[in-house]
């Protein structure tokens, strides 16, 4: 499923639009979730990193385009943006928040669905897992491949990433659910290890990015069997 957001002021741009999408489904077979917005502070209130791609009217009230994808690139830098408009010497500016087309009005069918085409193509190369974390002040979209381990501290959860530790309000056991399907691990009752990450297993502990991260007696058999599966069979 792709999830695509629409921002255009003007209700019969936008219901084209929806008409063209439904028509790309029919033709390509393609699963998308399409989400409008009336214009760009409208999209800019709502949003936390759940779209993959945007669909941005440069001309709009309130909030134009180009300033719409300048303040969600500093929430976002992997989200595609296609912007609209009716004046291409606008969208030549769209190499400033790095956007990867846009799409010319009055609108026809076989040029937007290329755009359309190449934007999903796009998506489908460079596809990778992400997770949308609550911090203060909004959210934070973090790959999952940059987090090295999640660290229960009482009621809050400790990511510990290529960055910075980003610290959340959570339970352990839901993000476990999340990550389990991507080769993350409970080490024991603190510690949910990402497997990627495991450098080694020395004196009953993981070692993870340098960090020794103690290993419970009984998830001890289990974790190892889960390392060697993901390393694809290497015995320890």
């Amino acid at each position: 499923m792709i999830h695509i957001a629409i921002a255009e002021d003007d209700a019969a741009y936008a219901k084209e639009l929806q008409s063209f999408i439904a028509t790309f489904q029919k033709e390509y077979g393609q699963e998308l979730h399409l989400t409008l917005y009336s214009d760009g502070q409208a999209l800019l209130e709502d949003y936390q990193g759940q779209f993959d791609l945007l669909l941005l009217d440069i001309e709009m009230p309130r909030l134009d385009g180009m300033s719409t994808a300048q303040r969600i690139r500093l929430r976002d830098p992997e989200v595609l943006i296609l912007f609209i408009t009716a004046m291409p010497q606008y969208a030549i500016r769209g190499y400033e928040v790095d956007a990867l087309d846009y799409i010319l009005k009055p609108l026809a069918y076989f040029p937007f669905s290329q755009r359309l085409n190449r934007a999903i193509s796009r998506l489908k190369s460079r596809a990778k897992n992400y997770l949308m974390l609550p911090i203060k002040g909004g959210s934070k979209k973090v790959d999952v491949e940059n987090i090295y381990f999640v660290e229960s501290q009482g009621h809050n959860l400790v990511f510990h990433t290529n960055e910075r530790p980003i610290v959340v309000h959570g339970a352990m056991k839901e993000i476990e659910e999340k990550l389990v399907p991507m080769h993350f691990f409970r080490c024991n009752k603190g510690y949910l290890v990402s497997l990627a990450h495991v450098d080694s297993v020395q004196d009953g502990c993981a070692v993870v990015h340098g960090e020794k991260l103690l290993i419970s007696r009984g998830r001890k058999n289990e974790f190892l069997v889960a390392l060697a599966n993901y390393m694809g069979g290497v015995t320890l």
